[in-house]
């Protein structure tokens, strides 16, 4: 028996994002998987752009619990990534491009992986899921799937058991976890993973393009969607054009030092894996909002870094600037030295 992969997908058109980041940055610094410093700029860092940065050794703040999360990077034959642009008026990441993603229901996903792929078909219309019967995929009303399992006149379960299909959960990697600094009113920890779509042309692969906005709730949660290069999303935030935060920033970066060219190969996949399987796919980042340089520059400081126990002369941190320009140090290698998280919650 053959099990076969659907996806459909609906992009939109580009549209510029509704404000402007502060200004443009990159000093153009070699960067390399194992050692690298570069610069961003971000309207906001973890949060929306109400967030403010508090120094912790003069505040306290409330602590809130970080709801769990999780976010889909979907990586296409030609080497690009899928990013959503949140609403402007979201309550969380307003106006940035992130993965798709959103948090965990208890009520209905059975782990982080499903609410991965839940989200990812509710925000974006991409469903990523097996069938026996791949011939009957061209009778599903996906863009009506969509309505009621957002809307929650059905739940993503039904909706598959109704239609023969099974959320290809074997598909996602996990690809490093992320959790809110405690300053912030709303906090996440949120766990990526990515996931290659094999060729449309391949065996089984229904795949379609179409020129309107998502529209799972009228646009409330997500305005755009569309697959862009690492580098051009990279090129797109360095000119102002998009907004990106820490996390997805640092996802693209590194995955710009893998998938070049137009075509991801082979060997391209299985390095990701590698990474994925290694140390990296389990390491999870809580920032520190700490003083670096002798109380000069502030930063988020990472595990690993010298000031987090790591060794000496270790720099896993984002220095913060003048108007949020960040610098991010890093200088380990990912393969086989990147921090682990030793108790994981359970959902």
């Amino acid at each position: 028996m053959h099990m076969f992969r659907t996806c459909t997908l609906l992009l939109s058109k580009h549209r510029p994002p509704s404000h402007q980041l502060l200004e443009t940055y990159y000093t153009g610094s070699k960067i390399s998987l194992s050692q690298r410093s570069f610069s961003v700029t971000t309207p906001s860092l973890f949060s929306n752009s109400s967030t403010k940065m508090t120094n912790s050794a003069s505040e306290t703040p409330k602590l809130t619990e970080p709801r769990l999360s999780a976010s889909l990077v979907l990586v296409n034959s030609h080497n690009e990534v899928l990013l959503v642009q949140r609403n402007p008026q979201a309550n969380s990441f307003a106006g940035q491009h992130v993965f798709p993603g959103g948090n965990f229901d208890a009520k209905q996903d059975t782990s982080l992986e499903w609410t991965a792929i839940r989200e990812t078909f509710e925000e974006a219309g991409l469903l990523l899921a097996l069938s026996n019967t791949p011939s009957t995929l061209l009778n599903i009303d996906f863009t009506q799937a969509r309505k009621d399992v957002h809307g929650e006149q059905t739940t993503f379960s039904t909706f598959l058991i109704n239609n023969n299909l099974r959320a290809d959960l074997g598909a996602l990697l996990p690809f490093t976890t992320w959790v809110t600094p405690p300053a912030a009113a709303r906090r996440f920890r949120t766990e990526f993973f990515i996931a290659f779509l094999e060729d449309p042309t391949s065996g089984g692969l229904h795949s379609g393009r179409q020129d309107h906005l998502p529209t799972p709730d009228g646009g409330q949660e997500v305005i755009q969607a569309r697959f862009l290069r690492p580098e051009s999303a990279i090129e797109e935030y360095r000119n102002g054009k998009i907004g990106l935060l820490p996390p997805q920033y640092y996802i693209l970066e590194t995955l710009r030092l893998i998938l070049t060219g137009s075509s991801n190969t082979e060997r391209q996949r299985n390095t990701v894996q590698m990474l994925s399987r290694a140390a990296f796919g389990r390491m999870v980042i809580n920032p520190k909002f700490l003083r670096v340089n002798n109380g000069v520059n502030q930063a988020f400081v990472y595990e690993g870094d010298e000031l987090r126990g790591g060794p000496k002369g270790r720099l896993h941190r984002m220095v913060v600037g003048r108007v949020g320009t960040m610098n991010l140090q890093r200088n380990f290698d990912l393969f086989t030295q990147c921090p682990v998280e030793v108790d994981i919650p359970k959902l």
